[in-house]
Formats: structure tokens, sequence, C-alpha cells
């Protein structure tokens, strides 16, 4: 549904999206110029979880820009230049960065070579990752697999790798105090201005069987709080809530079992954290790839918006399988709530090679200039699969098709050394 008023300021939009109500672009580019470099490169029971449950390079050569980074207008806007800005833009996964001179690697408007890095991005518990740049600064949280939400946080992509987790979110109460996973957030406005909202799954601790979906808000609009608790979403067994944009209207996407497979299902939401109607079938578990493991499953989708289209990515098979990978749907219709409006790639785009087992359960964000869409998954480095706290996160750049789609390539090895997002 729509929300008066709503801006969702994860910034550098797409600039061929349409915005949503009230995107609006935020603030323009700062001075002296910033060295981008165009990154190259190829390159779970229940559904996933025991216990019935699941949780789902080399670079370019750098230019030189007289304008510094840009910062992200709404979904559809762009920046103007001039000023120090911050972004406030769309649910394309990603966030306005401040303006400012300086490159990564060079002196500041001279050029210079972009800084590297090698994945993962933690050592452990790097489950279900979902990452935003958001005012000069890289945010990450990951399920925790324990009663806390963490989140950390840092202005490159080696910041961010050695800063520690900080906690968001513990909560008392004992239906929903533990097994938290997925944790995603949004910048919304859902009429008393601009709040994250931050969507996760969690239950007692003791019986999967009593996951469901809740959402907090923060105070003001700092990423890392605090954050009060704002509802739960749904009164039944679901996991891994994702937020879907289109023309201005809102909705929930998610995992739950209709059977015997675990879908991924769609319904029309009222404000940040309240839904509304019936839920409709997204996906299901229909192709042998999405059969591999314990259970059939579809699971952890997230919207990736580009040239105007809009694609959902998912994880399909169960979590601790070795063969759990990605597919693809593309919305083609009117009616994202009309199963037959979204089409379904026949076969997987992201599958396990080059030693990382298991890759899924992805996010998207753009790079800090706001040109380049990445991919963040999680994966591991045990050939038999696992759907636990070992599973890191990692990132790499997404390329794009001549027709359009998104090309996410292989996952890279950890010993691959890949250019960091352009802008930093």
């Amino acid at each position: 549904m729509r929300w008066a008023g709503l801006a969702l300021a994860l910034a550098a939009c797409d600039p061929t999206a349409p915005p949503g109500d009230g995107s609006m672009a935020a603030g323009g580019a700062g001075t002296g110029g910033a060295a981008v470099g165009s990154g190259g490169g190829t390159g779970a029971g229940g559904g996933s979880d025991s216990g019935g449950a699941a949780i789902g390079g080399a670079g370019g050569a750098p230019t030189s820009s007289s304008g510094g980074n840009t910062s992200g207008g709404g979904a559809g806007g762009t920046s103007s230049s001039g000023g120090q800005g911050s972004g406030s833009g769309g649910l394309d996964g990603s966030s306005g960065g401040s303006g400012g001179g300086g490159s990564s690697g060079g002196s500041p408007g001279s050029g210079g070579t972009l800084a590297t890095f090698q994945n993962p991005l933690n050592e452990s518990h790097g489950s279900d990752p979902w990452m935003l740049y958001y005012e000069g600064q890289y945010y990450l949280a990951a399920t925790t697999w324990g009663d806390t939400l963490t989140m950390k946080h840092g202005a490159t992509i080696a910041e961010l790798k050695a800063a520690d987790t900080e906690i968001i979110w513990q909560d008392p109460t004992a239906s929903r105090c533990c097994n938290m996973w997925a944790p995603e957030f949004y910048l919304l406005d859902g009429g008393s201005g601009l709040r994250w909202y931050h969507y996760y799954t969690a239950g007692d601790g003791d019986d999967l069987g009593t996951q469901r979906l809740h959402v907090l808000e923060s105070a003001g609009t700092d990423p890392m709080g605090p954050y009060s608790y704002k509802g739960q979403l749904l009164d039944y067994w679901a996991i891994d809530s994702s937020l879907l944009e289109v023309d201005g209207d809102y909705y929930l996407m998610f995992s739950a079992w209709d059977g015997p497979t675990q879908n991924t299902w769609i319904i029309a939401m009222d404000n940040p954290w309240t839904v509304s109607g019936n839920r409709t079938l997204l996906t299901a578990p229909t192709y042998a790839w999405e059969q591999e493991g314990s259970d059939s499953v579809n699971e952890g989708p997230a919207a990736l918006y580009e040239g105007g289209r809009t694609f959902v990515t998912y994880s399909a098979s169960q979590c601790a399988d070795p063969g759990y990978k990605l597919g693809l749907l593309e919305f083609v219709g009117t009616d994202p709530l009309d199963e037959a409006d979204w089409t379904k790639s026949a076969t997987p785009v992201f599958s396990a090679t080059n030693g990382a087992y298991g890759p899924g359960h992805n996010g998207f964000f753009r790079s800090p200039d706001g040109t380049e869409q990445w991919l963040v998954y999680h994966a591991t480095t045990n050939s038999s699969g696992s759907c636990w706290t070992d599973r890191t996160t990692r990132i790499q750049k997404i390329e794009w098709n001549q027709d359009g789609t998104p090309s996410f390539g292989e996952p890279f090895a950890t010993s691959t050394t890949l250019t960091v997002p352009p802008g930093e």
C-alpha cells in the first residue's frame, strides 16, 4: 500500500527506477574529485535449519571527477552538485554517501588506485547478511543465532572488516527473545518522519516452530539506533522478511510452509509495521535444483531494481546443503500479488564453486558513488554445506547482461583479491 510521505533513504538510486511517494533527491556532491575505478572481474528443518525452521577482478583504470562522490536521490532521483550531501533514496538496496574530495588509495582529486580486499567480511556468524552504504558508512548486519541483533559499520571495506559488532537490540519478552535471524533495515517514513525499520525473525529459543516476523523502529536516523519494538507482522510461522516497492506501493515478502514445501510469499503493507489482505504465492520449489537436501525450499527473497525493471532473488534448497543457491524472478506485469505477473528463471543464477559452498540468502547495495550494484551473500568453506555460524559474509560486484538481466557470475574464492566499490 502507499504510505503518505514515504521516503526510502537508501540512496544513490537507480535513476531509471520509478520514484515512491515522497522520494526526493537529497544533498549534492562535495568539491574535490574522488578517484573512481570500475571494478572488473568475472568473475536449510522445516526449510533449512534443524527443528523445522529455515534461515533461510581487477579494477579498471581509475578516473577522477570534479564533483566528488554523488549522493543519492529517491528511486529515480539523481544528485546535484554543490555542498556536502547525504542521500535519500529508494528500495534498491543502496544508500547515500556524503560528498567530499579524496580517493581510496590515492591523493584527493588526483586519481590513484582503488583499494582492494578479500572476502569474507567476518570470520563467523555471517549468514543472511544485509548491507547498505549510508552517509559515508557501510552498515552490515547478519544472523546471530542468539538473543541479540547486532550490526557493525565502517567508512571503508577495510574498516568494516576490522570493526567489532555492536548490540542494537535485546528483547526480554520470552516469546521473541531468541534465535534472531535474517535482519534487514530500511529508512522509511511511516508518518512520523524518517526512521529505520529493522525487520528480523525470532522465537522463544526452545522451539523453532515459534519463529515469527518482527520489526523495530529507530528513534532517529542513526542505523545503530536506539530502537524500540514496533510489532509482529504475521500471526503464523514465517521467516526472512524483505520489502518490495512497485510504483510507490509496498509489499512484504517472506517464506512460510504450505504442506510439504517451504515457499516464498508476498502480502501488501499499510505501513512499515502492518500488513493487509491475504498472502499470495510468489514462488514454490518446483525445479529439482530447488529440492536438494532434506527439504524443498524457496526462502530469503531480496528485491533488485535496475533500468526500470524489478527483479527478486531467492534462495533455493535446504540451507545446510552445499547446493543451496540463488534463483531469480522478474516482475513483468502490473500486479505484484498475481503470481502470473512474475517470470521465473528455469536455472539457478548463483551456485557453489571455487570453494564457496551454499552461497545464498543475499541482499544488494550500491557502491558509495552510486554507479555499481553489489551482491552481499553468505557461503561456507565446508564442502558438506552448513546452516550454522560458520557461514561468512561475502560481497562482489554485479554485472549486467545485454538483455538487461543481472549477471551474478560465480562466487569468488576467499583467496581472490577484489577492488573495493568505487567512491570510497
